[in-house]
């Protein structure tokens, strides 16, 4: 089990980290933190130049996940992480790996008021710093402030809450350890999704509005949104797949089989394996059974239809590219074979 302390810079993540250990029998420290250090010294300069946090590099978020396994691998018991994550897509891709992992996460927010978070910003010391180095670390800390404020609403939503702005360190360890015990800090509640061993065949299925707008929903346990769909099973046709995806994530019984799209050859990018990706036409939607949809909580966020151009700032670019020759290829009536997500000459 992991207990991930989250909060922005200045809450009390670390100290409170080390005190928590201390009450948690069996528990282990990992400050993710480390892991981001070494990996920026060990790219090479020009690439490290390029890099303002290292939380926006793939291989952290990775390393992270398998280095919390590792730990818990050798040390078992419990794993308490103190770490600020404040992009959504970011802890659906961390916890995701984890729950891949069959490892549970109790996610614990600090939240103390703005007024004492800037007090304590204002007089924090890094040991052994200089002091221009200490003013460095806590401009870093103010400028992300305003990012902590924006991540609230689905911070809040997602990790048990304590207001630590009154109390001490031992209490608010003491707090959590509670909250650990009593699960008032509950398991996140995420899908587990094994992670591939080889390429993978996956099936997903366009749903269209009445104003043409394609359907998109927010999976909880990777980065970024995506198509309804899945994995086809073995022995299981990539229509059918297609199907069945639908109506369990989304409640929508198709009446047809839909037609196929495109076929996307996903060329393996390490340590992912990649594979066949195909999109189906699953037709339109009236406004009675879009107001019907219903989602999975562990699976799926939430849902939307949008445009093509607004599609552009939700996907990543490789689903992107599928949707948009997905797109011509129903306009022209014929499917359409890709690779990498580009038409083959």
């Amino acid at each position: 089990m992991i207990v991930w302390i989250n909060g922005t810079f200045g809450a009390g993540k670390t100290s409170t980290a080390r005190e928590l250990i201390g009450l948690l029998p069996g528990s282990t420290l990992f400050d993710p933190e480390r892991v981001g250090e070494g990996l920026l010294r060990l790219l090479p300069p020009e690439r490290r130049a390029e890099v303002a946090d290292y939380q926006d590099l793939p291989g952290w978020r990775r390393l992270v996940v398998e280095t919390a396994a590792a730990l818990l691998a050798e040390a078992g018991g419990v794993l308490v992480v103190p770490m600020t994550l404040l992009r959504q897509e970011y802890r659906d891709e961390i916890f995701g790996g984890l729950a891949a992992r069959r490892i549970t996460v109790r996610h614990v927010l600090l939240a103390p008021e703005e007024t004492i978070l800037r007090r304590r910003i204002a007089t924090r010391e890094e040991p052994g710093d200089t002091a221009a180095a200490d003013l460095r670390v806590r401009q870093w800390a103010y400028d992300h402030i305003p990012a902590y404020q924006q991540a609230l609403d689905w911070l809040k939503g997602d990790a048990h809450v304590v207001d630590n702005g009154a109390l001490s360190v031992r209490e608010t360890a003491e707090k959590i350890a509670e909250a650990v015990r009593t699960e008032a800090a509950g398991v996140c509640d995420i899908v587990q999704t094994p992670e591939p061993t080889r390429e993978t065949v996956a099936s997903g299925v366009l749903l269209f509005d009445d104003a043409d707008r394609v359907l998109l929903v927010d999976p909880t346990y990777k980065a970024g949104w995506e198509f309804p769909g899945g994995v086809v099973e073995p022995g299981e046709a990539p229509a059918c797949a297609g199907v069945r995806e639908v109506a369990e994530e989304l409640g929508v019984e198709l009446a047809g089989m839909p037609g196929l799209l495109v076929v996307d050859w996903e060329p393996p990018a390490p340590p992912a394996y990649g594979g066949l990706r195909l999109l189906f036409d699953g037709g339109r939607l009236a406004a009675a059974e879009a107001a019907r949809l219903r989602l999975p909580g562990p699976e799926l966020r939430a849902w939307r239809f949008v445009t093509e151009t607004e599609a552009a700032r939700l996907l990543p670019p490789v689903r992107y590219e599928r949707l948009r020759w997905a797109l011509r290829a129903r306009e022209r009536g014929r499917p359409l074979y890709l690779e990498a997500g580009r038409p083959t000459p």
